[in-house]
């Protein structure tokens, strides 16, 4: 692609992922990755549009009925869409109905924009993530066969051992830090056809592990604080995003420096 695309307008289609966590603001809204592409897009481009849809906790099912019309509805240049993901992290799941929606969401986004892109969303090294790894790896095959039939772009981030680097990670070992967010936007920006500012790839400097103890702390915080009431809410149908508006549901005017609003 050429270095002097022009892109005026983008939205962002998705989940918590897209929201923006756990990239914390010290207002405590979450700006993210989709937040950084948007404020570098509009520093090219006079009067740059950006709507960003994503809602944390969304299934592929509520994605495709709650953004997906809406965002095809906008005509934006560049749309973003990544979900799917918290299907396969559910206790059980129909992966033949995932497949569909994604299906239907992309035939629906495709031809209303000018670039669609879709995403091998990161994956944290762990023994959480293991027992579901085989069901992202179908997914993400899937995406791959979508974006092919459908001239859509694919950003790979599975497939970036820096990203599953446990100090990419928040806390609560779902979502990624300021850092990762940061890598994500530059890994869209280059997809885009834009000059690469950096190595988003590009994996830490080495770093001497904790130790025994601190990691059964850690492991203990974590199982307390986020483990558990994740697999609460996965048990009985709940999501944390329940009766959450979009932060930003309009296809709207948007500055360079301009803060994500309160989520």
């Amino acid at each position: 692609m050429e270095m002097n695309v022009r892109y005026t307008s983008f939205v962002a289609v998705g989940d918590s992922f897209s929201e923006g966590m756990s990239d914390l603001l010290p207002d405590g809204s979450y700006r993210g990755w989709a937040d950084l592409l948007a404020a570098r897009l509009a520093a090219r481009e006079p009067g740059f549009r950006y709507a960003n849809l994503a809602v944390r906790g969304k299934l592929i099912g509520q994605i495709a009925e709650e953004q997906v019309p809406a965002a095809a509805a906008m005509r934006a240049d560049v749309v973003t869409l990544v979900g799917g993901l918290n299907d396969t992290l559910r206790p059980k799941v129909d992966m033949g109905r995932v497949r569909d929606r994604l299906e239907a969401s992309v035939e629906l986004l495709a031809p209303s924009c000018e670039r669609l892109v879709l995403m091998r969303s990161p994956g944290r090294n762990g023994p959480v993530m293991e027992r579901f790894r085989p069901r992202m790896e179908e997914l993400f095959l899937f995406i791959e066969e979508l974006a092919a039939r459908h001239g859509a772009l694919v950003v790979d981030l599975y497939g970036a051992p820096a990203l599953g680097d446990q100090r990419m990670w928040d806390v609560d070992r779902l979502h990624l830090t300021a850092e990762g967010h940061r890598r994500v936007a530059e890994a869209v920006w280059q997809t885009l056809g834009l000059p690469a500012e950096e190595d988003w790839r590009a994996e830490l400097p080495a770093a001497e592990p904790p130790g025994w103890a601190v990691r059964r702390v850690r492991d203990l915080d974590f199982a307390r604080q986020h483990l558990l009431p994740w697999i609460g809410r996965r048990l009985t149908g709940r999501s944390s995003g329940d009766g959450r508006p979009a932060k930003r549901p309009e296809l709207l005017p948007y500055a360079p420096h301009e803060d994500s609003p309160v989520s």
